[in-house]
């Protein structure tokens, strides 16, 4: 029973998500550091690419989470935090990446990819309905079907 419950917990762990701050990272201000947690979900890792820095163990992402931290307890706001640190490793940083010009082929692809794949789709279906299911039967195929139906 007690194997049964410790299988159980590990599995409810390992579903939480794994916050990678360190103790000593951690500001004294609650607010700050409330600011300071959602600005590292927004920041991708370098290292691992799929995580934010919130989630990754990686040293650069530690380096990332001190950096945020740092910049926040001088004064920046977040938008100056987030601009400072895009300034530095570009906008493949930003886990969500903003709309601007040299983004906008990001953003815009997955609409035009569905409204192709649908104007394809329609296209498809309207070929097909006009063409017949099948060839028609010749003589001795609707000769044979006559003598089966007569039960011959």
């Amino acid at each position: 029973m007690m194997r049964r419950l410790l299988v159980a917990a590990a599995f409810v762990l390992a579903a939480l998500p794994a916050l990678a701050v360190n103790p000593d990272e951690v500001l004294d201000d609650p607010a700050l550091e409330a600011r300071a947690r959602a600005l590292s979900a927004e920041l991708r890792c370098m290292v691992c690419q799929n995580q934010s820095i919130d989630d990754s163990n990686a040293e650069l992402a530690r380096d990332l989470r001190i950096l945020v931290r740092d910049r926040l307890k001088s004064g920046d706001s977040d938008a100056a935090v987030i601009d400072y640190v895009v300034s530095r490793y570009g906008e493949f940083v930003l886990l969500n990446p903003r709309l601007r010009g040299e983004t906008l082929l990001l953003w815009g692809a997955p609409l035009v990819l569905f409204l192709a794949g649908a104007a394809a789709m329609a296209l498809f279906v309207r070929r097909r309905a006009g063409q017949p299911a099948g060839s028609p039967l010749t003589e001795t195929e609707k000769a044979e079907l006559e003598r089966a139906l007569k039960g011959e």
